[in-house]
């Protein structure tokens, strides 16, 4: 599942997984020197040196990568963070506290035993950045790498462990610095590691997202179950939402999920008058399919209308993947008989970038079964299902 480049991040990262904590991350980062400054006869002034190690030797295998267990008991995400603009992995449920730091984000645990904090620097010089860094007071660096646009070091800080990741993209620099007590070592080396290899301070904004990155806003689709309010749409449409919305008709709350099926139900309440989906009809056998669905606002001018792609079924993938916001659309078959629910998710791939999206087949027999399990009657279909249009809805979810 991890690509060469995340196994080479993680082997760097676990290296410098042995230094100092943050006792002087208490403030910003010092402002880099300029890196005029430094002797102009080692390298041309605009070049950094191409690496700069204290402890290449340093026993990284010592030490796992965590399992997707392990990485779930932490409540592991892959979030943007929105002063910075870098993307990072974060065991959530570790660090539930969070507050704006001086130049980015920080979040802590409960009694402070785990720190990470993001931070952004402009007009700043890597180089320059990375000597600062390993004369933060208190701090002792046994690991280090420094490469052209971007530097790891580790080591102790008072009592505590600490890893510093920063990238640079022209004059701007951005960064995380993880502290954890030495007696978390044992749980916390191999997920700062992971956070370490996840980093991405300039992340591509265009391409797909990482496996378990969620927006903190996304857009899907929800099928219509039942006429009273209920709707269907993926598990990931409807994770970790501070809020749910269904466009046009208001909040919704999720009620059930499965997340095995990648199934949830969604729930507006009121007097709804829905015309639902016609779940409960006759299987189909062709591999040719249309999509039904309501691509984002940026695919269509900021508008919200009902669209259609065409797709092929191989398996249980879809071949092309639509446009985003299809998650959790309609698939149906010529006559317009049910097939199932759209799913596109992000999958891990050789070579750069490391992910793209994948769409599959929620199959219409696992709908029907969950809708049961909720006590929920699957629609019987009506003439050639031509309302299928009206049965599809968009839904909103943000996060935090």
């Amino acid at each position: 599942m991890k690509t060469a480049g995340f196994v080479i991040g993680l082997a760097a990262a676990i290296l410098l997984l042995h230094a100092p904590p943050l006792a002087a991350k208490d403030t910003a980062p010092a402002a880099p020197k300029s890196v005029a400054t430094r002797p102009a006869a080692k390298k041309p002034a605009a070049t950094p040196p191409a690496k700069d190690k204290d402890d290449p030797d340093g026993a990284i295998e010592n030490i796992s990568p965590p399992s997707p267990a392990a990485l779930e008991s932490v409540g592991w995400r892959i979030i943007d963070d929105l002063i910075t603009g870098a993307r990072l992995g974060l065991p959530s449920t570790l660090v539930p506290k969070s507050v704006f730091a001086r130049t980015g984000s920080r979040w802590t645990s409960g009694k402070g035993q785990i720190d990470i904090e993001t931070f952004r620097l402009r007009e700043a010089a890597l180089p320059a950045l990375f000597d600062d860094e390993k004369k933060v007071r208190h701090r002792t660096v046994e690991h280090s790498t420094l490469a052209a646009d971007s530097f790891v070091m580790s080591g102790m800080q008072g009592l505590k462990r600490f890893v510093v990741r920063v990238q640079a993209s022209g004059n701007e620099l951005r960064g995380i610095t993880i502290l954890y007590d030495q007696a978390t070592e044992g749980m916390m080396a191999p997920i700062a590691a992971a956070m370490t290899s996840a980093f991405q301070g300039f992340p591509d904004r265009t391409g797909a997202l990482p496996p378990g990155a969620k927006r903190s806003v996304e857009y899907g689709t929800a099928i219509v179950a039942s006429a009273r309010g209920d709707l269907v749409t993926t598990a990931r449409n409807a994770d970790d939402c501070q809020s749910i919305t269904v466009a046009g008709l208001g909040h919704a709350e999720r009620v059930a999920v499965d997340k095995a099926a990648n199934v949830a139900l969604i729930r507006l309440y009121g007097e709804q008058n829905l015309m639902p989906a016609a779940l409960g009809g006759e299987a189909v056998t062709s591999d040719d399919l249309t999509l039904v669905g309501i691509a984002v606002p940026l695919a269509q001018a900021g508008g919200g209308a009902v669209t259609r792609a065409a797709a092929r079924r191989a398996g249980q993938n879809l071949n092309p993947v639509p446009q985003p916001g299809f998650a959790g659309a309609a698939a149906v078959d010529g006559q317009g008989h049910f097939a199932g629910m759209v799913d596109v998710q992000a999958s891990v791939v050789a070579g750069p970038g490391g992910a793209a999206e994948q769409a599959t087949l929620v199959p219409v027999e696992t709908l029907r079964a969950f809708l049961q399990a909720q006590n929920i009657a699957p629609a019987a279909p009506a003439a050639g299902n031509a309302a299928i249009d009206q049965s599809v809805m968009r839904v909103i979810c943000v996060r935090k």
